[in-house]
This record gives C-alpha cells, structure tokens and sequence, in this order.
C-alpha cells in the first residue's frame, strides 16, 4: 500500500544547526532538488512548476542559505551529512532522484556514489568534473570573493548568496573547485542514470570561454560510462540556467524517471 504523504514546511536539526525544509507531499515519485552553492531553494520555482503534482517535491536551504540556521561548519562533508537528514527526516524510503544545479549537482554524484543502489538517478544541472585547483586558484577565488563582499548582504536577501564572510565564501568555492575536479573516476563508476542539462555561456568570476572548456571534459565520461547523457544544452549562462531554461530540466528529470532507475552495467 502506498502512504501519502502530506504537505510540509518546516525545520530539520543538524548537527549545530537547523535547516529550513519544504515537501509538496503526495505519492508520485520524490525529486530531491540540491541547490547551488549560495543559492536557497526559490531557484527551483520553475522546475517544480513545469513538472506538476505528479511528482513530490522536496526542497531545502543549505545551512547560512535561505531560512536556514548559521552553523560553525560549511564544508563538502556537512552538506552530504544534510542531505542525509533531510531523507531521514522526510521518510523518503524508497528510491529518489537527485536534481543538483552547479554545487548540488556535484553533492548528487557523491552522495549516489556513497550509498548505491539507493537512488533512481541524478539530473545535473550545469556541473562538470573541473575547477581551479592548487594555491593558484585558490588565491584567485580569495581574491574574487573579498571584492564582492559589500554586495553580499544584498545577494543573501534574493537567494543567491550565504549568510558568510567573504572568506566563508572563498572556502566553500575552493573546496568545491578541489572535489569536482577530483571527480571524474566517480562519475565514470556510477551505476545509476545520469542526465546532464548544461549551459554554453560563461558565469560571475570565470573568464571567456573557460566554462565551455570545463564542459568538455565531460565528453570521455560519457564515452565511458552508458549510464551518463546529455539531455540538452541550453543557451543560458550558468548562473540564469534554471530562470530562463526550467523546461530543458524538467524534461531531463522526465526522461530519467521513464527508465524506471534502470541502469547499464
């Protein structure tokens, strides 16, 4: 017998903190939307409008994002451990699929990674296997983020930055750029469906074309692993991707969700 779930809004406790939850209820099939890495879950408006109630729709704020609590850590491994509780905490017991833009869809591959065979399938929005590494890069993003850092009291009110410093900033986008770049044996070994919707042009802090240079490195992923598609390639930047291109990622989450969590291999 399947159970409906209702409708909920609420906080989920962490570790020291408290995340603020959203969970349409019902008893279609659960998506899991990760958000990017300063963004709160107003990004995902559009997507869960163009796929319906046929779906149940579970949304969330990272810790210092959205109506989230601050917390004394921000790390990779704190936001896998959120991801856990929120599961945890909304029952979702039987197989998910993960919808991750930019950070969350990196946080998507190693969490299936982690715990396979308990996912239907990821959709990726805008992620791919690459980033600016060693002391170099890192130096680039310090540098990068404290001359942002006046306006980031004003991003954090339209969701698209954290309740940080500019050094807070800095760290999670370098320990980001570490793991994704870091990440390619990964995606070449999941057993689940994935499907990529990416975008062509550049974002906030890269240079010109870089961003289409990081996209091709995907190409001898998906020349490895069968499980892994493109389902489009839009012609947003990667920061507009969601506003402007919501039905590229709604159709990619329908496209995974007709293979019923079969996989190749």
């Amino acid at each position: 017998m399947t159970i409906k779930q209702s409708a909920w809004t609420g906080m989920v406790s962490v570790d020291d903190t408290a995340l603020a939850v959203t969970d349409t209820g019902g008893t279609g099939r659960p998506l899991v939307y990760l958000n990017g890495a300063y963004a709160d879950q107003s990004h995902w408006r559009r997507v869960i409008a163009d796929l319906g109630g046929d779906y149940r729709h579970i949304t969330y704020d990272e810790r210092a994002r959205g109506k989230s609590k601050r917390s004394s850590d921000y790390s990779f491994e704190a936001c896998i451990r959120d991801l856990d509780a929120v599961l945890k905490a909304r029952g979702v017991d039987r197989s998910p699929i993960l919808v991750g833009w930019s950070y969350g869809g990196v946080l998507g591959w190693h969490w299936a990674d982690r715990n396979p065979g308990r996912v239907a399938g990821l959709v990726t929005v805008d992620a791919f296997p690459v980033g600016l590494t060693g002391e170099a890069g890192a130096e680039r993003i310090r540098k990068l983020f404290r001359r942002m850092r006046l306006f980031f009291p004003i991003a954090a009110r339209l969701g698209l930055a954290a309740r940080m410093s500019a050094d807070q900033h800095a760290e999670v986008n370098i320990e980001l750029n570490e793991i994704a770049a870091a990440s390619v044996p990964l995606l070449e070994r999941l057993t689940c469906p994935v499907r990529f919707v990416l975008a062509t042009g550049d974002s906030l802090g890269s240079q010109e074309g870089e961003m289409e240079q990081g996209r091709a490195v995907l190409d001898p992923v998906l020349a490895r692993n069968p499980n892994v598609k493109v389902s489009a390639k839009v012609a947003s930047n990667h920061s507009k991707i969601l506003r402007n291109d919501s039905p590229a990622v709604a159709q990619a989450v329908r496209e995974l969700a007709a293979t019923r969590g079969h996989t190749v291999g």
